[in-house]
């Protein structure tokens, strides 16, 4: 059935206007809930408390699928967070985190205040079921019970939310971490509510280095402080994990150091790129090819993107400005990436400035002159790698913050690894 089919159903069941319940059908779709959970709010809004249904089946974890409508689950709270969203044009507070039983674990989305803390284990009965990020997720709402046990459910999962940076992943919630500040910038942002004041940097810990946003500037986030942050969540900026510290965020200054690790997380290829995205890795392998768009390049004085012929994708005909760049083919036998080289590295392998490279073009008369060189000097050797991977439908991209010469002696690493395989 479609929505306005839907509603003109739901419309003649209760009695009232169909545009009217459409609109309040179509809001409740858009923000993901479940049709049928949808059709339950606007029966209970207008005065039919009928639940359309029979009573919700108890489930595992692990058995719930997007295609169920309602639940009823026991299950222990691991985490807990709050936070502030728009919807339907009005601000609301919503609670989130995860559940866990011995099958599995599940995220949820709280839209009243239940009370719950972490390490609680709680039956939830009449659990809507929603889709998010291509999992389950549970909807819990002004239909649903939460029934508490004085008898702790057994779960093998750790529970409050402490986490270090590199075990964060995009959708973590109710997440606590200590860290310290490494760069910080403030900025005033175009917000839902106005020009809105942020902070934004890095933190780093023992693990790894990632990016955060501050949403509402916490005073005792300043570079070079150690800081206890409870209830971040962590959002997905440009391929890789981000925190974000609201309003909610409660910040502590720490009594130690955290050492805030100097290295990058080092990996193969093919396991970097499974991560779905890293902020801060080092990835070694050989250069097998310089791509197209490379060397000399233009880019749109407005936007800073590449132009083709003078046009820009946002900006039509523009008066281009000269830039270097590289975009290279790295290849350790897992796998691929290609690194993005700024114009700073792409000096160093070209050997010259932007100025040397643009007087070569015009003597040569030919811009592709300046990617060939570039191809000649790195191609087939082998570099260690250092940036920030992203990773979507065309592919893994890795821009550089660092590009240098393996030092690493290719007999002895083959060497070592005949003599792994060996009998």
């Amino acid at each position: 059935m479609t929505l306005d089919e839907h509603a003109e159903e739901l419309a003649s069941d209760l009695g009232v206007d169909k545009e009217e319940v459409k609109e309040d059908l179509a809001n409740l779709v858009n923000y993901s809930v479940p049709m049928d959970e949808a059709k339950q709010s606007l029966r209970r809004k207008y005065g039919d408390g009928s639940e359309g249904g029979t009573t919700p089946s108890s489930k595992d974890i692990a058995e719930i699928s997007a295609s169920d409508s309602n639940v009823t689950v026991t299950a222990r709270v691991l985490t807990v967070g709050q936070r502030s969203i728009q919807y339907q044009g009005d601000e609301q507070v919503i609670f989130e985190g995860e559940l866990a039983d011995e099958t599995g674990t599940i995220s949820y989305t709280a839209w009243e205040d239940f009370g719950l803390a972490a390490g609680d284990t709680i039956t939830a009965g009449n659990a809507g079921v929603r889709e998010w990020d291509g999992r389950p997720e549970l909807n819990l709402g002004e239909s649903t019970s939460i029934e508490r046990s004085d008898d702790p459910l057994d779960v093998p999962y750790e529970i409050g939310g402490d986490a270090e940076l590199a075990t964060l992943a995009p959708g973590d919630r109710g997440i606590n971490v200590e860290v310290q500040v490494l760069e910080v910038e403030e900025k005033t942002i175009d917000g839902r509510n106005g020009e809105t004041d942020i902070l934004s940097g890095v933190f780093g810990d023992e693990s790894t280095r990632l990016p955060f946003t501050d949403w509402d500037p916490h005073a005792e986030i300043e570079v070079g402080a150690s800081i206890r942050i409870e209830d971040v969540f962590v959002r997905e900026f440009r391929g890789a994990p981000s925190i974000n510290v609201s309003e909610f965020s409660t910040v502590t200054p720490l009594d130690r150091t955290v050492s805030a690790t100097e290295n990058a997380q080092r990996m193969p290829i093919r396991e970097a790129v499974d991560s779905g995205g890293l902020f801060d890795v080092e990835l070694t392998g050989n250069i097998i090819e310089v791509r197209d768009g490379s060397g000399l390049i233009e880019r749109c004085p407005e936007c800073g993107r590449v132009v083709q012929n003078g046009q820009c994708r946002s900006h039509g005909t523009v008066d281009a400005v000269d830039d270097l760049r590289t975009k290279a083919i790295l290849d350790d036998g897992s796998g691929t990436a290609t690194v993005v080289l700024d114009d700073e590295l792409t000096a160093d392998v070209y050997g010259g400035d932007l100025a040397d490279a643009t007087e070569h073009a015009r003597d040569a008369m030919d811009k592709e002159v300046v990617a060939e060189r570039i191809a000649d000097r790195i191609v087939g050797l082998e570099y260690v790698v250092r940036g920030s991977l992203s990773v979507d439908e065309y592919g893994a991209n890795l821009d550089a913050t660092s590009f240098e010469a393996s030092d690493d002696d290719p007999a002895e690493r083959a060497r070592t690894l005949l003599a792994e395989v060996e009998p």
